[in-house]
Order: structure tokens, then sequence, then C-alpha cells
């Protein structure tokens, strides 16, 4: 009797481990190439809010154009900081281009 509970013990504990599936690490490239594609979202977003207001009248065409231009040095500024190291940003760049964009989304306002 007390073999048969050590094996059942065993083949519980061995099928509890076997269930425990360990995630794979994500790779740096992708999460730098993650942090380049969350950036030319966010200045989709923007340029795409500019077009509202322009079309809405809050502001003239021509200042919708300077902010657009501002957003595309932006981009930019962004695609050579990816280029220089393989398609990707790292966490500092993301934080820069992120408080660039934070002062844009600030003149563009609601």
């Amino acid at each position: 009797m007390p073999r048969l509970i050590r094996a059942l013990a065993a083949c519980t504990l061995l099928s509890s481990l076997a269930t425990c599936v360990v995630a794979p690490r994500p790779n740096p490239q992708q999460i730098a190439d993650q942090r380049l594609h969350q950036v030319d979202g966010r200045i989709d977003n923007l340029s795409r809010r500019i077009d509202n207001h322009v079309n809405r009248g809050f502001y003239p065409p021509p200042q919708g154009g300077a902010l657009h231009h501002r957003l595309d040095v932006i981009r930019q500024e962004a695609h050579d900081m990816a280029a220089q190291h393989g398609g990707g940003l790292f966490a500092d760049e993301e934080r820069v281009l992120n408080q660039e964009l934070d002062n844009a989304a600030h003149a563009i306002g609601r």
C-alpha cells in the first residue's frame, strides 16, 4: 500500500510539473521593434488628430502643416535611431521620443 501511495504521489508531482510551462523570454530585437512600432503608432494617431482639428476649423491648414512637419521630423529621428542598431529602439531612445511626442500632443491640443 505505501508503494501505491508513493507511486500516485510521484505521478501527481510529475503531471503538475508537466503543466508548468515556462514562457520563452522575448527576443531583445523583438522588444526593440515593438518600441519603434509603438512610436510610429503614436505619431499616426497624432497625425489623425491634426487632420481632425484642421477639418473642424480649430486651426488653419498652414498650422496643421507645421504640426505635421513636426511629427515627420520626430518619425525621421525615430527611424534614424533604429537604423543605427538593427531596426529597433532602445528604451532610452523611446523615452526621449515619447517626451517629444508629449510636447507635440500638447501643441496639437484635444
